[in-house]
């Protein structure tokens, strides 16, 4: 597991997610869910509010918490979102351009916490094999 991707992914999701939850149509626009002045309309905006916060709460969980299972778990969390983002907005936003740049965006960030989590893993077997490559097997007569 590579610690600092990781956090570093979730302090990016996490300002990001404020920024959102603040200012949406830093997410409307780009996605066109704005009208045809280019203006939010006050429903997507409250629509978009809780995504930021999921978004602003689970890169804060991955930028704190302990390394281990619990920074494991935030992150399993983050790519669930990220992918399921994919999944949904590349198949419901509006125009092919913007479903294909959402879902390629959120496959990204996907993409960066799944590489966070096999950074580093040994490329040996796990398990029983793992325990017969450490050294020679024995047997009593």
């Amino acid at each position: 597991m590579k610690v600092g991707l990781l956090r570093a992914v979730g302090a990016a999701t996490a300002v990001y997610g404020v920024a959102v939850a603040v200012v949406p149509d830093l997410l409307a626009r780009p996605s066109g869910l704005v009208d045809a002045e280019g203006r939010t309309e006050p429903a997507t905006r409250t629509s978009l509010r809780p995504l930021a916060w999921r978004d602003a709460v689970s890169g804060l969980a991955m930028a704190l918490a302990p390394e281990g299972q619990a920074l494991r778990t935030a992150a399993y969390v983050r790519m669930a979102a990220d992918f399921g983002d994919a999944v949904l907005l590349g198949a419901t936003l509006p125009g092919r351009d913007r479903k294909l740049k959402a879902a390629a965006v959120s496959v990204g960030w996907g993409a960066l916490s799944v590489a966070g989590l096999l950074a580093g893993r040994q490329r040996r077997g796990s398990g029983v094999m793992r325990s017969v490559e450490a050294g020679p097997l024995r047997v009593r007569r």
